[in-house]
């Protein structure tokens, strides 16, 4: 038997799309002069501890630094959404047009096989990982697929003997693994004819999304069909 929850339309939209849009910015960094995955930071950690114990000054304070700016967008997350619980009327759409400025200003700068570039995406990823937080008590992430596939599988476990089932979290989980594969092929049929500046597209989506999301905020809003946490 399912434990029955509900997500609100524009949520199961949203997390869908910028799902699809960490998928291209992880694909494209990879891909990129320095092949560095960027919405996550399970392989920063590892090869900063790598650099560390190898002694090496440049590569640790490169991977040093693009772990301190994923921080720094979600502490930027903290500061604009101000809240953990996903619900309609948060300042989501601060938050998603200034990682769209982030991105847009990290072209370039990748362009030029230049570091910074990677740090201003590390910023963006990190304010929008922490922009998507939690819902009715579940963990709602965009730019990173490990839990979901931990989930999944505690989830088919969970139901081959019986036990009840989060639908909801099944349904959130499916939601992100899918748009965010799809997103890395998007990324990489992007960069093969735009290399780095495959970039500006999930730089104008997320820009469109975050003025979107505003007119649909102030609609919604106007109409008292605000959704609850």
């Amino acid at each position: 038997m399912a434990v029955l929850r509900q997500l609100p339309r524009w949520a199961w939209i949203g997390g869908g799309v910028l799902a699809f849009i960490a998928g291209i910015v992880n694909a494209a960094g990879y891909l990129g002069f320095r092949h560095q995955a960027i919405t996550n930071l399970t392989g920063s950690t590892t090869l900063l501890g790598a650099s560390l114990g190898l002694a090496d000054g440049p590569e640790a304070v490169h991977w040093g630094l693009s772990v301190a700016a994923f921080v720094f967008g979600a502490l930027l997350s903290g500061l604009i959404v101000q809240q953990q619980t996903l619900k309609l009327g948060r300042r989501y759409g601060v938050a998603l047009v200034l990682e769209s400025l982030l991105l847009f200003a990290a072209v370039p700068l990748l362009h030029a096989n230049d570091s910074a570039g990677i740090y201003l995406a590390s910023i963006g990823i990190g304010l929008q990982n922490g922009m998507a937080s939690t819902y009715s008590g579940m963990v709602f992430r965009t730019t990173h697929v490990s839990g979901m596939f931990t989930d999944l599988g505690i989830y088919i476990g969970q139901r081959m003997r019986g036990l009840p089932v989060d639908a909801l979290r099944v349904g959130v989980c499916l939601l992100v693994v899918t748009c965010f594969t799809l997103g890395g092929t998007a990324g990489a049929l992007l960069f093969r004819s735009m290399g780095e500046r495959a970039l500006l597209v999930p730089a104008a989506l997320t820009g469109l999304c975050g003025m979107g999301y505003g007119i649909y905020r102030q609609y919604t809003l106007s109409r008292g069909t605000a959704g609850a946490d």
